[in-house]
């Protein structure tokens, strides 16, 4: 009973080998809910997932006449397509993200260019500083003295376990504490 659907599909793509487009529009009825599935699941937003299966069923009707039954089922065949072109179509996205990124970053770094800071950022620099340094105040001491040595000397938890001879959970904890407290401080400067 599974080879007639295999036949089915088989004889629609001979038929859009033959460039019939009713053969094409059959097939897409037949298919595409299965392959919208798949292309969905790789690239999980329903837009992406039928512009891919879009370009699934061009790039069926570009390469029917390629296709050969004695190499994969049909429905191994066309999840192929439709998997590739999902895939395509996620690093097309990628690579469009990616420039979108590259120019927003070159028009910072146009608009910041300069080697002298503006006082606007010199004040606002030095207001953190004030506030980060009455925020620290308030750690205790051990607390202030890992976190301080943390990113001051940009030292790893494990380091910093060896260099004050305490265990590593005790540093992450006083760490983790520590940074909390400062974040919390540090919002009622904002």
């Amino acid at each position: 009973m599974s080879l007639e659907p295999d036949a089915q599909l088989m004889s629609l793509i001979d038929r859009v080998a033959a460039r019939d487009e009713t053969a094409l529009k059959a097939l897409y009825e037949l298919t595409s809910p299965k392959l919208y599935g798949l292309s969905l699941r790789v690239v999980r937003n329903s837009e992406w997932a039928e512009d891919a299966l879009q370009d699934t069923f061009l790039q069926i009707w570009r390469t029917a006449p390629d296709y050969r039954a004695s190499l994969s089922p049909p429905m191994a065949w066309l999840g192929l397509i439709v998997r590739s072109r999902s895939l395509d179509l996620l690093r097309r996205r990628k690579a469009e993200r990616d420039h979108l990124t590259d120019t927003m970053d070159d028009a910072m770094a146009e608009t910041l260019e300069g080697d002298s800071p503006n006082p606007m950022d010199t004040s606002l620099a030095s207001q953190q500083a004030w506030a980060l340094h009455q925020c620290l105040g308030k750690l205790e001491n051990k607390q202030r003295e890992v976190v301080s040595l943390a990113y001051l000397r940009d030292l790893s938890h494990g380091e910093l376990a060896q260099q004050l001879r305490l265990p590593l959970g005790t540093v992450k904890t006083w760490i983790r504490r520590g940074l909390d407290q400062l974040r919390q401080c540090m919002a009622r400067f904002a």
